[in-house]
């Protein structure tokens, strides 16, 4: 409970609920105190003890609560149920409904310096603004989050900081996302903090920034310790992320089959939670595993699936994400027209600062696209576009075959010295896949 009011707050919420209750002075202090104390109490000119004012509140008929700090009797438990309403909205799809009610929740925990209540509607309200696509807005939610929760112990922090991770992920900063998610797992192991549930949400949301700077070795140990910890986790929502965040290392690997097992573990997981985005998630995760394993059909059907539940979900950033799936797909299954339709519709969408490795994959293909039918001058546009946002972003795991689709097009147009300074930068980035611009290794969970 926050800090009691001042003396004077106090003195004039008795005198207000003793003269909705018809009572006398006299009638409120007896047995046990004096209406001269009353009056003195009244007129905020002494500090009543936690005694007198149990035993002003029990004659009053309100909790002593509500009488020292002004908050209704059962409040807090009132806004727990309410904001897991609100994650029920989100859950379902209905992220700017979530969003309108976690903002009032916010309010009134604010009122009634509920702190642990105000972090976590602004874990609800980054989650609601990650899934539309509202980067900054994400990022401000979860930094105000960890400022709420700022003197609790690290592993109640965790979500706030791993939220914020992934609002600079989305954004394209890679590496500073591994960083954060790296020191705070350091620093759980390290310090001994070994919670299952806080290990688990960072091992897992580390898996996808890895593979995009090409650091596939620290992406497979991050999912063999995600795997190890899931036994001891206690939040279903948390293991299914997790099996869907591993499937991607078990494919890099070419472990087909275990990828489509983990993802359909996750999937029924989310059935059975009733998370809408996660599940047109997975099926967009399954399209790619399909799309990898040469089964195109499967994949295109997969991913028409998942962009159907996502435009409905109106998790903007992530619809256009698969999009791009969908179309690399179209493209290789002979439908380029329609691919190039679609990329167009949602390159808008996105930018070096928001879901910069999809937007830089919406360029390549483009550019593979425009080389198809013989316009070189759009395909190197596309291109170079593509590479200066990978750049940016510090996302190694693509750079190298885009400069070799960039160094061909290049050679081919007879721009031979400019050919080979693209083949160049390609080599740099594959002989230095992503681990070089990473710190040592954070300590390891006492598994």
């Amino acid at each position: 409970m926050r800090e009691r009011d001042d003396p004077q707050v106090i003195g004039r919420r008795v005198q207000q609920l003793r003269g909705e209750r018809g009572l006398t002075q006299r009638q409120l202090a007896e047995p046990a105190y004096t209406p001269a104390y009353i009056s003195t109490l009244e007129a905020g000119r002494v500090r009543a003890s936690d005694t007198a004012l149990r035993h002003i509140a029990d004659r009053l008929g309100v909790a002593f609560e509500e009488l020292a700090v002004g908050r209704p009797a059962h409040l807090a438990t009132d806004l727990r149920l309410r904001l897991t309403e609100a994650q029920r909205l989100l859950a379902d799809g209905r992220a700017e409904e979530a969003a309108g009610q976690y903002t009032a929740l916010l309010a009134e925990a604010e009122t009634h310096g509920l702190g642990h209540e105000q972090a976590k509607a602004l874990l609800g309200l980054g989650e609601c603004a990650l899934e539309t696509g509202e980067l900054t807005r994400a990022r401000e939610c979860f930094e105000r989050a960890e400022g709420r929760l700022a003197g609790e112990a690290l592993p109640v922090r965790v979500p706030a900081v791993r939220g914020r991770a992934v609002s600079h992920y989305l954004a394209g900063e890679l590496r500073y996302a591994v960083y954060l998610l790296e020191s705070t797992l350091d620093e759980l192991n390290r310090g001994g903090l070994h919670d299952p549930d806080a290990l688990l949400l960072l091992y897992a949301s580390a898996i996808g920034p890895y593979m995009d700077m090409g650091a596939h070795a620290r992406a497979a140990q991050a999912a063999e310790f995600a795997l190890a910890l899931a036994a001891q986790a206690a939040d279903p929502a948390l293991i299914a992320r997790m099996h869907r965040s591993v499937a991607r290392t078990l494919l890099a690997e070419g472990r087909v089959a275990e990828a489509d097992a983990s993802l359909a573990k996750a999937a029924e997981l989310y059935r059975q939670l009733q998370l809408r985005t996660e599940l047109a998630n997975c099926h967009w995760m399954r399209g790619y595993v399909h799309a990898q394993n040469g089964g195109l059909e499967a994949a295109e059907s997969e991913l028409r699936q998942a962009l159907a539940m996502l435009s409905e979900t109106r998790a903007a950033l992530y619809r256009s994400q698969a999009a791009v799936e969908l179309a690399d797909v179209l493209h290789r299954r002979g439908k380029s027209a329609e691919a190039a339709e679609l990329l167009e519709g949602v390159l808008g969408d996105f930018s070096s600062e928001r879901g910069a490795v999809h937007a830089a994959a919406a360029h390549r293909l483009l550019g593979i696209i425009a080389e198809d039918t013989r316009d070189t001058e759009a395909a190197e546009e596309h291109y170079v576009r593509a590479l200066s946002i990978l750049e940016r972003a510090g996302a190694a795991g693509d750079l190298a075959d885009l400069c070799r689709l960039l160094g061909d097009l290049l050679r081919r147009t007879g721009r031979v010295e400019a050919a080979l300074d693209a083949y160049r930068t390609g080599l740099g980035h594959r002989t230095t896949p992503g681990t070089t611009t990473l710190g040592p290794a954070p300590a390891q969970p006492p598994l």
